[in-house]
This record gives structure tokens, C-alpha cells and sequence, in this order.
């Protein structure tokens, strides 16, 4: 078998010292390791899979996509035959564990569609396995809570989620605890559904995006040590994009959103709707300076490479490089 190759960044030097611990491969490298991986998706299903303001070429989930779903099959059993072998070792029987994935990255680097496309490539293996897909934006506290505790204008920040409710949730899930549920997010009111939830029962893997997944702050109280939501991740990925790139989708995605969902009187940014480019702009890129972008400079970006697998995003969302952690 030939060695895993180990490359260049686009200038011809030596990976970067960050990369260190990571196998780093350009497009045409990772491509290669996609072996004989089915391609289940039609193109017209990978366009209803993009997320908002986010687009996919059908050739990168065939370059891209596909291997990482290669490599999380391989990955997936060999941790059921380490469970086996676990249970072998104890004399006993029983249901293994749901497999959980986390992905993290910056708001508008595109979350949704990789995990969208992930939870339907790997709902097509071989054996059909149950996937459930969850976001930690339900995990937000309401905005009551927030404005009561002046945490408005720091939504999307760590302390802006109920992380005991997120960790109690995951502690379930993965003790295979029966219709778990979790609190489902409004993007047209921008707050938690009050009465409703998502139901996950038992899933073979789940796909838990978020912000901050991958943080290590500890929970407040009077308890010494605590989980971290990254301890119950099997597998972990970071969407990764320079800042420039991340602003410029971020300011496209509002003013696409002032033409459709903020013209919806129950949109909570229903006064944008009318307002002029100019004044909309405006605003959008304060948003942006004062919560999104410090955010990921002090809470989102550090823990990169925490990741087990980091997906490094070009202009069009095309992504550029892959660096997949050292085993």
C-alpha cells in the first residue's frame, strides 16, 4: 500500500507549524482516497441539501465528501469492534452506544450543508444505519433569559447556552436513554420554540453543529470538574475559512435575508425589510465586528485544533485543503 503522501501548503512550503499533528492533503490528493465509495446523491439532491446562502459543487462531494464518509465508515467500526471487545473482556451483553460527530466553525462558513450532507451519505451505507442530526442553537438560552442577564449582545458566546441542558442531553443519548429530546431554534424569531422539540431514539450515529462544540469552559457551580460537550464526540470536525471570506458570506446571507425571511412580519428582524441597503449594511456589519467576529477570534477559532479533521474553505465555499488529525 503507498504511504499516505504528506504535502505541501499552496506555496510550495511545509505545512504549517499549527498542522503538525494533521495529515494535510490538497483536493486532488484526498480525492484519491475515496477507494470504491458509492456515490448515493443525485445533483439535484445535493442542491436541496445546501444550507442558506451556502452552495456545494456535486464534483467536491464526490472529491471531498465522499472519502470522509469512507474514512468514518472504517472509523465507526473499528470503534463497534473495540465495544465488542470491551464487552467481551467484561462478560457482558448489550446495545452499543450511539456514535457521535461533532462539527464546529464560524457562523456562515457553512455547518449546515456539510452536516446535511454527512447525516444522508452516511444514512446510505451499507446496513442503512439510523442518522440524527441535531443543532446546539435550540441549546441557546431564550432571549428573556438572555436580555434579563444582558447576554444579548453576546449570543453565540459560550455563556449564552444552557451547556448543563446540552451536556444532560448528550449524557443521554449516548447512555441509549429512550426519545431524548432537545429545544428547537427559530431562525425567524431568533429564539428557542417554546412547546416544541426534537426526538432522537436511539440513533446508530448522531451529528451534533454548533458554534462551540469543541469549548473547554467549564460549567459555573459548585462542582469541581465537569464533562466538556466535546467528551462525547467519537469524531470531530472544523469548518475553517479566512475572516475576510467568512464576512463577505455573512454580509451576502443578511442581505439575501432582507429579501425573504425579514419580510415576514414575525421575523425578528422584520424592520430591515424596509430599510434602505445603505442602513442594512450598516447594521449587518456591526453584528458582525461586535458579536461574530469576537467571538470567533476568542471562543470559536482556538479550538480548531481540537478537531479531529479540519475542512479548510477557498472563495465559493469551495474547499481547498483537508488535515486529518495524526492517529
Amino acid at each position: 500500500m503507498d504511504a499516505v503522501p504528506e504535502l505541501t501548503d499552496k506555496s510550495g512550503h511545509r505545512p504549517r507549524d499549527d498542522y503538525a499533528r494533521f495529515h494535510v492533503f490538497h483536493e486532488r490528493d484526498w480525492a484519491k482516497l475515496r477507494a470504491g465509495m458509492p456515490m448515493t446523491l443525485s445533483a439535484e439532491e445535493i442542491i436541496s441539501l445546501q444550507g442558506f446562502n451556502d452552495r456545494v459543487e456535486p464534483g467536491q462531494v464526490e472529491t471531498i465528501y465522499l472519502p470522509i464518509s469512507r474514512l468514518l465508515s472504517l472509523y465507526v467500526e473499528a470503534t463497534e469492534g473495540l465495544y465488542r471487545a470491551t464487552q467481551a473482556f467484561l462478560g457482558q451483553t448489550g446495545e452499543r452506544t450511539p456514535y457521535i460527530i461533532g462539527i464546529a466553525g464560524s457562523v456562515a462558513v457553512g455547518k449546515t450543508t456539510t452536516a446535511q450532507l454527512l447525516q444522508t451519505l452516511i444514512s446510505r451505507w451499507a446496513g442503512r444505519p439510523k442518522v440524527d442530526l441535531v443543532t446546539t442553537d435550540g441549546f441557546l438560552y431564550p432571549n428573556a433569559h438572555l436580555i434579563e442577564n444582558g447576554l444579548m449582545e453576546r449570543k453565540g458566546f459560550p455563556e449564552s447556552y444552557d451547556v448543563g441542558m446540552l451536556i444532560s442531553f448528550l449524557t443521554d443519548v449516548k447512555a441509549g436513554e429512550r426519545n431524548v429530546e432537545a429545544p428547537v431554534y427559530s431562525h425567524l424569531t431568533y429564539d428557542r420554540v417554546v412547546g416544541e422539540a426534537i426526538t432522537v431514539d436511539r440513533p446508530d450515529i448522531l451529528i451534533v453543529e454548533g458554534l462551540n462544540v469543541l469549548q473547554t469552559q467549564r460549567l459555573s457551580g459548585d462542582r469541581p470538574r465537569v464533562p466538556f460537550v466535546s467528551d462525547f464526540f467519537d469524531f470531530s470536525i472544523y469548518l475553517d475559512a479566512e475572516e475576510r471570506l467568512l464576512e463577505e458570506w455573512y454580509m451576502t446571507r443578511f442581505n439575501r435575508l432582507k429579501e425573504t425571511r425579514f419580510t415576514d412580519p414575525l421575523s425578528y428582524f422584520h424592520r430591515y425589510a424596509s430599510a434602505s441597503k445603505e442602513e442594512t449594511e450598516a447594521f449587518a456589519k456591526s453584528l458582525w465586528e461586535r458579536i461574530n467576529l469576537k467571538n470567533l477570534r476568542e471562543n470559536v477559532g482556538p479550538t480548531k485544533l481540537r478537531a479531529d479533521l479540519i475542512l479548510v474553505k477557498g472563495a465559493d465555499h469551495r474547499i481547498t485543503e483537508v488535515a486529518l488529525r495524526r492517529v
